[in-house]
């Protein structure tokens, strides 16, 4: 994708689906293609250069004479607009038919239909944000929950970016002291002072070594926490997913093995997205059909970040209850298992609690705030702060990974007294991968590869 002189234009809002949509044009000639076609009301005369940045006007929009729709346009001059180009957005009824004629009018003169994630490219190209707040755009649109946009929002105002900034200008820094080492090799002076390095070193390892760890909180507030729901038929799980969800998604009934396919529905916990997954009972069987669900239950288990295993509390059996988490633990090792006692509504006798289990009742809906609480408890240990860091992004991820380990080769190589020369190419390779994050270098495939995932109208 390249910046050039066109002048693009595409719908910013969904057509149809709503009583109105914003058409956004950008580029040099965006205002000379409006004037053709656009008429404040109540003006005799109007020469829209003469129009100022950050207004509105609410006019007509007529072709060959034909009134096509009263809109209103926002008026955004260079390099005041979101793109650092002369914008205007126009808002008019949401009908397919005024949209199709407005964007016609404007490519008949001389605008084209932006590509997808254009008006965010520009915005980059022209200064006006870095690569990793472009980014940020898409995960803003994208957000299903109060954590979700909250990192969004964080990474948007250039939190990130500007902790990336402080740590890359250090290191720049330095590198060119080591550098200018080289040309005084003979007199053999030292103008980075090796004390200091190691210090700085220490301390941007420690920073990096944050941000690498926080993608496992960024992820799942990103893509949402996946939990199956395990046990033996008939402990209640589909109840339970319906409990929790608030509906009746899954079919609930007293005949074992009802669940056979894997149901999932998504619900927001305190901000938090986690994706449920309602599975078949864990028994052994010789239903063909069954039994097809039950590896379908552990393949769903062995992706999963969270697992509970209910069980009746009235039907217990320490038997069953050992051959079920065994096989839970075989297929999903690395997840978090939670024990939840089900129907404790229909037991007499519970007198005494076992402390490892959460004690509920999916049909009346009893305890089900406490096993909220664990699972929020599992997944956030302490309350994210407006101001915090979190890395949501794999190509970050990746990206700090690399820089991490080019600033230890560069330490082992200063320790083991390697050439300042030698020692500058790690540290060189380090300013890369952190600069490929905020785009001060990035490749042609890789910004291909981001914008293209953008909507057409973004």
């Amino acid at each position: 994708m390249d910046v050039n002189s066109d002048t693009i234009v595409a719908p910013a809002t969904s057509v149809g689906s709503g009583a109105l949509t914003i058409i956004r044009i950008s580029g040099d000639k965006a205002f000379e293609i409006l004037s053709n076609y656009f008429r404040p009301v109540k003006q005799k005369s109007f020469d829209i250069a003469f129009v100022k940045s950050q207004t509105i006007k609410f006019g007509e929009w007529r072709s060959d004479g034909e009134l096509i729709d009263e809109v209103l346009v926002s008026f955004f001059k260079a390099p005041k607009s979101y793109t650092g180009e002369n914008v205007a957005e126009i808002s008019c009824h949401a009908s397919p038919y005024i949209v199709n004629k407005i964007l016609d009018c404007c490519i008949q003169a001389g605008a084209r239909i932006a590509e997808p994630g254009e008006f965010t490219f520009r915005a980059y190209k022209n200064g006006k944000m870095d690569l990793g707040q472009a980014e940020a755009v898409a995960d803003l649109i994208a957000s299903e929950s109060k954590a979700a946009h909250d990192v969004a929002i964080s990474q948007l105002k250039g939190h990130f970016s500007m902790e990336l900034e402080d740590m890359r200008s250090k290191l720049i820094e330095f590198t060119g002291l080591l550098e200018l080492e080289l040309d005084f090799a003979e007199e053999d002076v030292e103008f980075a002072e090796r004390k200091r390095f190691f210090e700085l070193i220490d301390s941007i390892k420690t920073r990096l070594q944050s941000l690498i760890n926080s993608y496992s909180l960024g992820n799942v507030i990103k893509n949402g926490v996946p939990v199956a729901i395990l046990g033996a038929p008939n402990a209640g799980k589909s109840t339970l997913l319906n409990a929790l969800l608030g509906e009746e998604r899954a079919i609930v009934s007293h005949i074992a093995g009802t669940t056979r396919d894997v149901i999932e529905d998504v619900i927001v916990i305190d901000g938090i997205k986690f994706r449920f997954i309602d599975t078949a009972g864990l028994r052994n069987t010789s239903d063909e059909i069954e039994e097809i669900g039950i590896k379908k239950a552990l393949e769903k288990a062995s992706k999963a970040r969270l697992i509970i295993y209910l069980f009746d509390v009235n039907n217990f059996s320490e038997i069953e209850q050992s051959e079920i988490i065994s096989k839970i633990n075989d297929a999903a090792p690395d997840a978090t298992l939670i024990q939840v006692a089900n129907k404790i509504d229909e037991c007499k006798n519970l007198s005494e609690k076992d402390s490892k289990y959460i004690y509920i009742s999916a049909k009346e809906k009893i305890g089900l705030e406490e096993l909220k609480k664990v699972l929020i408890s599992e997944i956030i240990t302490n309350k994210i702060t407006e101001n915090q860091i979190i890395v949501t992004n794999a190509r970050h991820v990746e990206a700090l990974k690399k820089t991490l380990q080019a600033i230890q080769d560069a330490e082992v190589g200063l320790k083991s007294g390697l050439s300042g020369d030698l020692v500058a190419i790690d540290l060189r390779q380090a300013l890369y991968y952190m600069g490929s994050i905020t785009g001060q270098v990035a490749a042609d495939d890789i910004l291909g590869y981001i914008f293209a995932n953008f909507c057409i109208g973004k």
